[in-house]
């Protein structure tokens, strides 16, 4: 079944990159900062879908989907993400790229 999303629709991709051997302090950060994340991200209006993912070769990423760029760009202004969870991240080594918005082209 294909999702009909608002033409206006963007995917969100915040990516870090750690040491592997820092793993499993990483995957600790992902999984406690969803504590106070996952309600604050709910808040947001727009939201329709967001997934976070640690990867033991080295990278973290935060996926989300979003009605349009403008609801996307909440995410930019929120304490919980800037200061927060970015904060918690840097402590165990992580260093992220810069987060990007996709219009969507094509979905399955």
């Amino acid at each position: 079944m294909v999702e009909s999303f608002p033409a206006t629709a963007v995917v969100r991709i915040s990516r870090g990159t750690f040491d592997p051997a820092r793993f499993p302090e990483v995957r600790e950060v992902t999984a406690t900062t969803s504590e106070y994340l996952i309600p604050a991200i709910k808040e947001l209006p727009g939201l329709i879908d967001y997934r976070a993912g640690t990867s033991p070769d080295g990278s973290v990423v935060h996926v989300s989907l979003w009605e349009s760029d403008e609801r996307a760009e909440q995410m930019s202004r929120l304490k919980e993400m800037i200061v927060d969870t970015r904060q918690a991240y840097v402590k165990v080594g992580v260093t992220f790229t810069p987060i990007v918005n996709y219009p969507i082209d094509w979905t399955i």
